[in-house]
């Protein structure tokens, strides 16, 4: 049953409504007498209900589990994102240059001070600015240099139309933002408010973000914010505020995406959904329909999941030609709490499912976040994760290699707690580094190299396996420069060809490839015609391969960052294009 907390549902609906019904983009109105600045922001309540509407920016359950190119390349669908095609043209308007939170959150901030209960004001102000913060990292991510607004100004102002601000200064302008937010937001832990903890948590995920963003594009000045992020995951880790959730190693990571209140030790900040508000997702649909792409785990992402003894599957013979059952045994214990693997029984279920290649592409069929069938109509319910304390450890881990200067009793307080989670064995920095994984070498070409590479090499598989479809991949390959690996082939299982299949060797046939016509088809059995379904070596099997006559392209001297539309460069003359972009739309 969800929690009590009526302004949790993400509801500051009424603060939406109340603030859309002003001029979206400037409120330069003021329709009703209360949301005049004069007569507003001065009560505690005021400033609550004013800052509520800015969690509604949070990202939402498509966002974090579906939206492309949000998954990377960790998924393969039927269809493809502009970003993996290099199909991206130059808006006319739009395209994420939008300024309007910003104003918002900005015209909060000039009035805020009418408000007397100081300990109110600087709360909300935290919370404000840890919106700003939020906003303006976005825009760094997205374009880079940008213009730094900190205050409200008007349509005819000069300053409305300046040159974009270095996104170091803007960066430095975000830190500024957090650290007051740290200061001054409440320290009581909660998963849908922003608290001090969320604003630590941030920090890690930003500094991390920029310092390695800047090492692996050489820009420079790139140690001091790996060392920022360090600190702000130091603290929140001996703070001893939140904790790795576990219970039983077969079914606790699984447990943390299916609950349907956010999971308190662990989550530090979701997005909160109910039946009651009414306010609800559609992951069941979404990843369970035929309708919408039918995504998949990719088969590169499966080969990196560990032996349940730590040691490596990519290191087998022919590791590539084996088939899903084999492939599946005595794996790292999240591979079967993600995707379907042999036994799977859907929850509430008393049978036994197999992958489903009419709703999955690559035949690794999530489960991650999937209900019971009751919600497979779209009125999904679990709380969906948008930073989790998991994502700290490895912030804090994976800044500190980079520097590097990590250590195995870092691993010991980080890494070593999302192993023990599910019965892995720790991850031995000698080890690592002394034979650094032959197959992440080759998938991280431009990694650094140092006495620490493979502990980053480990840290990367680490964080991919832990924070798969939680929206994250596509950031952490561009800052680590390894966005080509968006144009490389997506593939599934590996098949011998056309032939019957028992996928979960419980001596029922599950699956027919076949060659011309369509066989005789048998009850409770998927057949899929070759072909149709593309092997990589076709009638001589292979593994499946995604879109093979789709083209994938990325350019690296301009796909890193999004073009500004044409119509913000007319407007405003002082605008540079990003390099790659122009003024025409191409």
């Amino acid at each position: 049953m969800k929690t009590n907390n009526t302004y949790i549902k993400f509801a500051a609906f009424a603060a939406v409504l109340l603030f859309n019904s002003c001029n979206d983009q400037y409120l330069e109105r003021y329709p009703l007498s209360e949301l005049a600045p004069e007569n507003y922001f001065r009560t505690a309540s005021e400033l609550q209900t004013y800052t509520n509407a800015f969690y509604s920016d949070l990202p939402d359950a498509l966002a974090i589990h579906y939206n492309n190119p949000n998954q990377g390349d960790d998924e393969a669908r039927n269809t493809l994102a502009a970003e993996f095609q290099g199909t991206r043209t130059t808006p006319s308007s739009g395209g994420g240059w939008s300024w309007t939170v910003l104003r918002k959150i900005n015209f909060y901030l000039a009035n805020s001070h009418k408000c007397a209960d100081e300990g109110a004001r600087l709360q909300y102000d935290g919370v404000a600015r840890f919106f700003r913060a939020y906003f303006y990292f976005d825009k760094i991510q997205r374009f880079g240099d940008v213009p730094l607004y900190e205050t409200v100004n008007e349509l005819d102002d000069p300053a409305m139309f300046k040159a974009r601000d270095s996104r170091k200064i803007v960066f430095a302008k975000v830190i500024e933002d957090l650290d007051y937010a740290i200061a001054n937001c409440r320290d009581t832990k909660s998963a849908q408010l922003i608290t001090k903890w969320t604003a630590l948590a941030y920090k890690s995920r930003i500094c991390l973000f920029e310092g390695t963003f800047r090492k692996y594009h050489g820009l420079g000045d790139w140690e001091a914010i790996l060392e920022e992020g360090v600190k702000a995951a130091d603290e929140l880790m001996k703070s001893n505020t939140y904790s790795i959730y576990k219970s039983d190693e077969k079914r606790a990571y699984h447990e943390l995406f299916i609950a349907e209140d956010a999971i308190a030790s662990e989550m530090i900040l979701s997005r909160q959904y109910s039946a009651a508000v009414p306010y609800v997702h559609s992951a069941n649909f979404y990843i369970l329909s035929a309708s919408y792409g039918r995504p998949g785990m990719v088969k590169q992402l499966v080969n990196s999941y560990l032996m349940k003894d730590g040691t490596r599957f990519t290191d087998k013979p022919n590791f590539e030609k084996i088939g899903f059952y084999e492939e599946t045994q005595n794996r790292d214990p999240r591979l079967s709490q993600t995707i379907r693997t042999p036994g799977y029984k859907r929850i509430g279920a008393t049978t036994t499912s197999v992958p489903d290649f009419a709703t999955s592409v690559t035949g690794y069929q999530y489960i991650k976040y999937i209900l019971a069938p009751a919600f497979d109509a779209g009125q999904s319910t679990n709380d969906m994760p948008i930073i989790r304390y998991a994502e700290v450890l490895l912030n804090y881990a994976e800044a500190k290699a980079e520097l590097g200067n990590l250590t195995q009793a870092d691993i010991d307080r980080s890494i070593k707690l999302l192993r023990d989670r599910v019965g892995m064995p720790n991850l031995l920095l000698s080890a690592a580094n002394s034979a650094p994984d032959p197959y992440l070498l080759a998938s991280y070409p431009h990694v650094t190299k140092s006495g620490q590479t493979g502990a980053i090499l480990e840290i990367r598989r680490e964080r991919r396996i832990e924070l798969v479809k939680e929206g994250l991949r596509y950031q952490d390959l561009l800052r680590w420069k390894e966005g080509a690996k968006l144009a490389q082939p997506f593939y599934g299982m590996y098949f011998s060809g056309a032939g019957e299949y028992d996928l979960d060797q419980d001596g029922k046939l599950d699956l027919v490839i076949y060659q011309g016509t369509a066989p005789t088809k048998k009850p409770g059995v998927q057949y899929q015609k070759l072909g149709e379904l593309v092997l990589e070596n076709g009638s001589n099997g292979g593994r499946i391969v995604n879109l093979p006559d789709i083209d994938k392209k990325w350019i690296e001297s301009k796909d890193y960052y999004y073009p500004i539309p044409t119509q913000e460069l007319q407007l405003n003359n002082k605008l540079e294009q990003n390099e790659g972009w122009d003024k025409s739309g191409t």
